[in-house]
């Protein structure tokens, strides 16, 4: 069996006999070499499909992963594929490490990008399976034991995964190695280089606090293995086992009852999970001293990379300085405004801990306040300001993807920019209509008494209009949908 790879093709399966898809005539081979035997999963930014490599005796399995950039722009279609290339060969180096899939080939073909790797004979971490093990404890400490030297070898590189969790490590099937897959190119991409600055990636339950802040740091990812660890012991998500009010885990009471864990795991864990990065340990190094393992005995690294580059997302935005030294004889005035143009500007750094609180107990109100005052920090204004519509153009992606992101989740997907796009689009960009279905007035008005902060309000009427301002406030939907599509966030 052969799958074709054309994304908008209605019936992909063909004999593997066959060249060409017999639905739609594309080619059923990537250069001339790789082809699909059949999709493995599909997500927001790209499909993966089993494949078969025809050029290596024996023909081995291999993961192809086409991957998709939602933008009819050519600029940043090129800078996407300029990006795609420097972050596959970073990928590269890290397939160098035994633990770490080895990445066999990354290229461009009819207008999609695609990275083949190497297939992993194994399954996922199935955290159902795990906490009903009889030997759970054992399995956690060689998970810890194989995983840190992992971690250490990336973050050598200057690399941070981000998204730890149980369905990214794999155990191999011939040797019970643990592997860990998914480096996120896609979300690098789509979420950092491209769209201006990484603020939130990673899977929520799993992510460190500082990340849902924006920041992210080696001790990032142990945070993300604690939890993993969390998640394998009680069959829950970590999100569950993290008391909101009083600010603490509470996960050794839903440890199955057949289960024992030792004193010390239940330390090491809780030094992982620790909220404060400050308390956390801040490298897989100081874990492994801890446990008693040795990083030095760790597998061996083939033909390790010198002095890597930094992933452009991980480098910091600096505002170019001229070549030329500026005149002794500018005016002062002139010189010291000149100065303060070139001098790089820091990126806002949002914290989003209180959105997702108020979000999460349902403070619909309090919600629509901290995104308000969300947007006035982004947009480097007062909190309780209006922006205006030429603002919006300034909003950076990854923070609208967060914020959206959060209302969604908690709103079950009732309230959100993207609920209140999709129905604008779906009335023909006819605003009274729109209107009309969120239960909104169509003119303007001072107080927003309209307003219903409850889960029972219309579909699409939270959060609120009530940061617009200008005199064309009305149009600030259809501007908002505009840079949503800039950003590939529809």
């Amino acid at each position: 069996m052969a799958h074709c790879f054309n994304p908008d093709c209605a019936k992909p399966e063909n004999s593997d006999r066959h060249q060409f898809c017999q639905h739609c005539g594309q080619g059923l081979h990537l250069k001339e070499r790789y082809s699909a035997l059949q999709p493995l999963g599909q997500g927001g930014f790209g499909r993966t499909f089993l494949g078969v490599d025809h050029h290596l005796p024996q023909q081995p399995r291999c993961v192809i992963k086409q991957l998709f950039f939602p933008t009819q722009n050519p600029a940043m279609r090129d800078k996407a594929i300029a990006l795609f290339q420097q972050e596959a060969q970073q990928l590269s180096t890290l397939g160098n490490h035994p633990q770490i899939p080895t990445l066999a080939a990354y290229f461009e073909q009819q207008g999609q990008l695609y990275l083949v790797q190497e297939w992993i004979d194994g399954q996922s971490l199935n955290a159902s399976v795990w906490s009903q093990h009889p030997h759970l404890e054992l399995m956690i400490w060689q998970l810890l034991r194989d995983i840190l030297p992992v971690l250490h070898f990336i973050h050598e590189q200057k690399v941070i995964h981000r998204d730890i969790k149980p369905d990214n490590i794999m155990q191999r099937r011939s040797t019970g190695q643990f592997i860990l897959i998914d480096f996120g190119i896609a979300r690098m991409l789509t979420d950092t280089a491209m769209m201006g600055g990484a603020t939130v990636i990673g899977t929520p339950g799993f992510m460190a606090p500082e990340q849902l802040r924006g920041r992210v740091l080696p001790a990032s990812d142990l945070y993300s293995l604690g939890t993993t660890c969390l998640n394998l012991i009680t069959g829950v998500n970590p999100e569950e086992l993290f008391d909101i009010v009083n600010d603490r885990w509470q996960w050794r009471d839903r440890i199955p009852s057949h289960q024992h864990l030792s004193l010390d795991l239940i330390r090491i864990i809780n030094q992982l999970i620790n909220p404060s990065l400050r308390e956390r340990p801040q490298s897989a190094t100081a874990v492994l001293r801890e446990i008693g393992a040795d990083i030095a005995n760790a597998p061996a690294i083939q033909n390790p990379t010198p002095n890597p580059a930094p992933l452009i997302s991980d480098m910091p935005t600096v505002a170019m300085s001229p070549s030329q030294p500026a005149p002794t004889t500018l005016d002062p005035d002139l010189l010291a405004l000149k100065q303060k143009l070139e001098t790089p500007v820091e990126p806002v750094r949002i914290d989003y801990t209180n959105l997702q609180t108020a979000l999460k107990r349902k403070q619909w109100e309090a919600a629509d306040d901290e995104t308000w005052a969300i947007l006035c920090r982004l947009t480097r204004k007062r909190v309780g300001s209006y922006l205006f519509l030429s603002e919006i153009d300034d909003l950076p992606c990854a923070d609208l993807r967060a914020i959206d992101f959060l209302w969604a989740k908690y709103s079950e997907k009732r309230f959100g920019f993207k609920v209140q796009i999709l129905m604008f689009k779906a009335a023909q960009d006819d605003y009274p209509e729109f209107c009309h279905q969120v239960d909104w007035p169509a003119h303007d008005v001072s107080r927003h008494n309209y307003l219903k902060y409850h889960p029972r309000a219309p579909v699409g009427h939270l959060p609120s209009r009530r940061w617009i301002g200008g005199g064309k406030w009305w149009k600030h939907l259809a501007m908002i949908a505009q840079r949503f599509e800039q950003c590939g966030l529809l």
